[in-house]
């Protein structure tokens, strides 16, 4: 019973702050790479930053000194802290895990919506 379920959007202001979480169940969390995406109606979703068992990240260009990700791994729990946020960061976003040398084993979970807005 694999499980990724996200948690924490909502409604904030420009500017203001955000913190999600996904919380994974069902597999093997320590050694999979972790990533958050993002979603608009009618367009592609698109990768928000990634972290890989070692710690290592990688962000989207427009999101870069804004946002950070991280995870705990005794708690299975990756997070996304999305600060001075904008109104094109509005999206629905999504947690994923994708296994480390195997990248065709992947998880998504059902998404969670930010909306920035004033």
């Amino acid at each position: 019973q694999v499980q990724l379920v996200e948690s924490g959007g909502g409604l904030v202001e420009p500017g203001g702050s955000l913190r999600l979480s996904c919380a994974a169940s069902g597999f093997a969390f320590s050694v999979y790479s972790m990533g958050w995406y993002r979603q608009v109606p009618g367009k592609q979703r698109e990768l928000v930053a990634r972290i890989g068992g070692g710690g290592g990240t990688n962000y989207a260009d427009s999101v870069k000194g804004r946002f950070t990700i991280s995870r705990d791994n005794a708690k299975n729990t990756a997070y996304l802290q999305m600060n001075s946020l904008k109104p094109e960061d509005t999206a629905v976003y999504y947690c994923n895990g994708r296994r480390i040398y195997s990248s065709s084993t992947e998880y998504w979970g059902q998404g969670t919506q930010v909306t920035v807005s004033s």
